[in-house]
């Protein structure tokens, strides 16, 4: 069997060493139109911004190790220009000597990955505009930063790669600006979330510019399409990538809403024989069951070992993602999975939302601040999504909500969880359990939650809410939700008889456990409709300010 891969970073070698592991007769072949194999495009910043000491450390294997290691041959700098299926061959043009020469296959893979989305922007072709995607890349970048020493960077985009640049850039001394098109920064977080990060761009004096487009770029500036005028000496762009596609078109591969390369579960198309694999191929959500893209090396591996045993004989499947995606933005985590709040309702659930603050681990051992907002459905009870900020254990929190909905858990199997627990490490009732606990207590309306958006919406509308702030007198004359009246948690049961049982009435508090207490307090004393403040006056004031 001859099997040939066009690509060869992180899905593409992943296909031939699986494959490698399950037959020692097979040939295998490598065209790869780049200078490097199996490189962490996911480190490129953190070598730009020192944090890795050389740019080959990005790059740890080569073709001739790969020859040595699984006996497959790598040719770097060939580019396959055309395919033709009914015959099963290929046409490869050597990009360093043009030499063109044709070979066949039985099984061919596309592991052709994805390339930079380059916006339409004057300018955009200047040698200090910088797309942050291969080794040429940061070699470029580094060399020119070197060379030019600049002192103001503007990054266009906000996504993973456009912070990760920022924080790096920071590190560097330079002043750097982001310029976003949307309303927000991080578009898989819902907007309330994506302002905590937002908030820490601007704490660490990066200048978050929302709203406007780049337009056109000199040797001195940026402009956008509202007339801004941004000072710079560099600029990169973060405008995210596109499935490189266009040669599996050509022969009638069908691509899915994404432009990716339709996959079924063993990564094959529908051209018998041939597969795709990383980021040039669709996945689909564990949760919806849709087709979902989302380019990510952990993902390209995952796909390309499937897809290498499939070839071989094997058994593997493709169990879908949950577009899991993790960052650091200076000392702050942002991690999320599964279904935002905007994607449950656009994909017709009915969503339950928990905003749970709590310590990483016991406050008397340092522990910082995580807030979780959880998505779960209300019919179902199962858990649909999570995002999570904070300074220490967001990853571990996020793994286990990875796990839990790749599982379908519902929110109350949380609570059950047998977590590992010592005051270094957690809370008695660790982050993840009274998430699940505080969101099936909602579900079953047992203590009722409403969020700060709806609190918002529903006195906008002009119902009548009573709202109670259950801190003390002084916490709450430094600020409290609109509309609320102070009675702390303490006077509240003898001072219950002065209000209405009858109107829907909101408690809170801080950050939501005192709000809760209060709760069951009003609802225990005949109150017929009483929700906790989802978050307390923590979520609401930021929610506020984000608006």
């Amino acid at each position: 069997m001859k099997i040939i891969i066009i690509g060869s970073v992180a899905a593409g070698t992943s296909v031939a060493a699986k494959a490698r592991r399950n037959d020692e007769n097979a040939e295998i072949t490598l065209y790869n139109a780049d200078y490097d194999i199996s490189y962490s495009i996911c480190g490129i910043p953190y070598f730009l911004g020192g944090e890795v000491d050389e740019v080959d450390t990005l790059t740890p294997r080569s073709a001739p190790w790969f020859k040595v290691r699984y006996n497959v041959d790598i040719h770097i700098r060939h580019e396959v220009t055309t395919i033709d299926p009914e015959k099963k061959t290929v046409t490869v043009k050597n990009l360093d000597t043009n030499e063109i020469k044709e070979d066949n296959y039985d099984t061919l893979v596309f592991a052709t990955g994805a390339t930079p989305a380059t916006p339409s922007i004057k300018g955009v072709d200047h040698d200090h505009v910088f797309h942050v995607r291969t080794i040429q890349h940061a070699v470029a970048i580094d060399a020119y930063m070197k060379a030019n020493k600049p002192k103001k960077a503007t990054i266009i985009g906000a996504g993973f790669i456009g912070l990760e640049m920022a924080e790096q850039l920071k590190h560097k001394g330079l002043e750097v600006t982001i310029i976003q098109r949307g309303n927000q920064i991080m578009p898989h977080l819902d907007k309330d979330m994506a302002y905590r990060v937002e908030e820490h761009l601007r704490k660490h004096n990066v200048t978050v510019v929302l709203n406007e487009e780049a337009a056109a770029i000199s040797e001195k500036t940026v402009e956008t399409k509202n007339g801004k005028v941004i000072d710079t000496d560099i600029v990169f762009l973060a405008t995210g990538v596109k499935p490189n596609a266009s040669l599996a078109a050509e022969i009638g591969i069908e691509l899915g809403s994404s432009g990716a390369i339709k996959v079924n579960n063993k990564m094959q198309t529908n051209i018998p024989g041939v597969y795709a694999v990383g980021d040039v191929a669709e996945s689909f959500s564990i949760v919806t069951g849709k087709s979902i893209y989302r380019p990510l090396g952990s993902t390209a591996n995952k796909m390309g070992r499937i897809a290498g045993d499939v070839i071989t004989g094997g058994d593997l499947e493709h169990r879908g993602i949950l577009g899991t995606g993790i960052l650091r933005v200076f000392d702050l985590a942002v991690g999320y999975t599964g279904l935002s709040e905007k994607e449950a309702l656009a994909a017709g659930y009915d969503p339950e939302v928990l905003h749970n603050i709590k310590p990483s681990r016991a406050d008397y051992l340092e522990g910082k601040e995580l807030v979780i907002k959880a998505i779960a459905d209300r019919e179902t009870s199962r858990i649909l999504g999570v995002q999570i900020v904070g300074q220490d254990g967001v990853d571990k929190r996020l793994d286990v909500f990875v796990t839990a909905i790749s599982f379908k858990a519902t929110a109350g199997d949380l609570f059950h969880l047998d977590l590992a627990y010592a005051p270094p490490f957690s809370t008695t009732k660790d982050p993840v359990m009274y998430t699940g606990m505080a969101l099936q207590n909602a579900i079953d309306k047992k203590n009722k939650l409403i969020t700060p958006q709806e609190i918002i919406a529903r006195t906008d509308d002009g119902e009548s809410l009573q709202i109670i702030d259950t801190r003390s007198p002084k916490q709450y004359e430094t600020g409290h939700v609109d509309g609320a009246i102070n009675i702390p948690l303490a006077k509240l049961r003898s001072e219950a008889k002065d209000l209405d049982p009858n109107l829907p009435t909101v408690t809170y508090c801080n950050k939501g456990v005192t709000g809760n207490a209060a709760q069951n307090v009003l609802r225990n004393s005949g109150f017929k409709d009483v929700f906790n403040l989802s978050g307390g006056n923590k979520n609401y004031q930021s929610f506020k300010k984000g608006l």
